[in-house]
């Protein structure tokens, strides 16, 4: 009888071992298989992170040494651009838990600078002293980074070293690992510490408050890193099981806090597509996919649809958009809140759709987030009429409309606001609609096509 209960029990056994065996060996090899994901995802990122800084130490050099407007207009445009590009590059990284904040902050104010200064009118009002003084402070600390961050490079490419160490080391305070990387994102985020007393100038200065005062407003409650997975899936409408996803707090020192949520599709070479969701509210802030936009396949009228719809699928309503931008095949919108036919400037969100895809590959809306509400609008004390003669009258108006927007003391302010032509240039005029003075002049050019 035992021989027989063995002769049947140990085959069971053995199968059953060899079953167990290859589970193991199978799970083994699908861990291996997402460390090995995760690892190229945090070296793409930070050498993408580096060759960004150094793209933008040049732009921010070349801003210093261009005295066209169009030139300036053009390195500034850049500059904004790189910046959000390098933050969302840190965003990738295992940085949660390291002091990397101030790094953060100052490219978070080199991207308010360049995109403040960027869209005025610098005919009218151009780079004053303490602004010039401000990019030159700007370049020097990009320079400094630069350096700092090529040392590391250099560092984790001799060495060999991996950044999953790291993330493990960060998670387990484990100690004895090399910190080669740990101390480098110390010393950039110290070097740019050694700047914070100097000033920055009135612009930044005053988007500074005007963000703290615009969070103290933010709505809804606070969300797990479970519920901002959720959020950022639906909002780019995948499921879980067509992407490896990474969801991660962002470091301190920024202007709110918020979810870095990274997805990396399934699909073979297909882009990580980034989004910040923030920790009240769940608001996606902005999304990046930095997908390769081939020739353009769409027009711009057909882009434009396509980011209406984008926009009306995720709860945007009464959308106007007043001017859109192209460049290298990819078409950038501006959106106003319209309410009560008044354009509502501060309410403002960006959308960038690839013309050989009709895909949106970029979103931003801090400034809706933070400023958006049902406004009681006051009546204009004066008529359209009367704001109309306080225009200059060379200026041919072809269109005009009631506008509200932030005066050079952050005030939501009540205009006309007037487009026209003078000569062969465009321009937008506001005129306060209670008092006549002219608030702002705006120039239109290239190839953007205001509405």
């Amino acid at each position: 009888m035992y021989t027989k209960v063995t002769g049947v029990i140990a085959p069971v056994l053995a199968v059953a071992v060899i079953g167990l065996g290859m589970w193991g060996y199978q799970e083994n090899q699908e861990k291996n298989r997402v460390l090995i994901k995760a690892e190229n995802q945090y070296q793409r990122a930070f050498h993408e992170l580096t060759y960004n800084m150094d793209q933008l130490q040049d732009e921010l050099g070349k801003t210093l040494a261009v005295n066209s407007r169009r030139q300036i207009d053009g390195t500034l445009s850049n500059v904004w651009r790189l910046t959000a590009e390098a933050r969302n590059d840190v965003a990738q990284l295992p940085l949660g838990m390291l002091p990397f904040g101030k790094t953060q902050e100052f490219l978070a104010n080199i991207g308010d600078f360049s995109y403040k200064v960027a869209i005025r009118d610098l005919n009218k009002d151009p780079l004053s002293e303490k602004e010039y003084q401000q990019l030159k402070g700007f370049h020097k600390q990009a320079q400094e980074i630069q350096e700092e961050l090529r040392t590391v490079q250099d560092k984790v490419l001799d060495r060999q070293l991996r950044w999953m160490d790291v993330e493990t080391a960060l998670a387990q305070e484990e100690s004895g690992l090399d910190a080669t990387i740990q101390d480098g994102f110390r010393a950039i985020d110290q070097t740019v510490d050694e700047y914070s007393n100097v000033e920055v100038g009135p612009g930044i200065n005053s988007l500074q408050n005007q963000k703290q005062f615009k969070i103290e407003n933010l709505k809804g409650k606070e969300i797990t890193q479970e519920e901002a997975r959720q959020i950022a899936m639906k909002f780019i409408g995948m499921n879980e099981n067509e992407a490896d996803v990474k969801v991660r707090k962002t470091g301190k020192g920024l202007e709110y806090q918020a979810y870095s949520v990274n997805v990396s599709p399934n699909e073979k070479n297909a882009e990580s597509i980034n989004l910040d969701v923030t920790t009240k509210g769940g608001h996606v802030i902005w999304l990046l996919n930095p997908a390769q936009v081939q020739e353009a396949k769409i027009s711009l009228n057909q882009a434009k649809q396509k980011a209406d719809d984008f926009l009306q699928q995720h709860g945007y309503d009464n959308m106007e958009a007043f001017v859109i931008d192209e460049y290298s095949n990819i078409a950038v919108m501006n959106y106003a809140y319209s309410q009560d036919n008044v354009r509502i400037y501060p309410d403002l969100v960006t959308v960038k759709v690839a013309l050989d895809s009709g895909n949106v590959i970029g979103f931003q809306s801090e400034n809706y987030i933070f400023n958006h509400k049902e406004r009681t609008i006051p009546k204009p004390k004066l008529t359209e009429a009367q704001a109309r003669k306080e225009v200059n009258p060379n200026l041919k108006i072809e269109e005009s409309r009631l506008a509200l927007i932030l005066n050079d003391a952050n005030e939501e302010t009540l205009c006309y606001e007037f487009r026209g032509q003078l000569g062969n240039e465009a321009y937008r005029v506001f005129i306060n609609a209670d008092n006549g003075e002219e608030e702002t002049v705006e120039k239109l050019d290239g190839p953007s096509r205001d509405r």
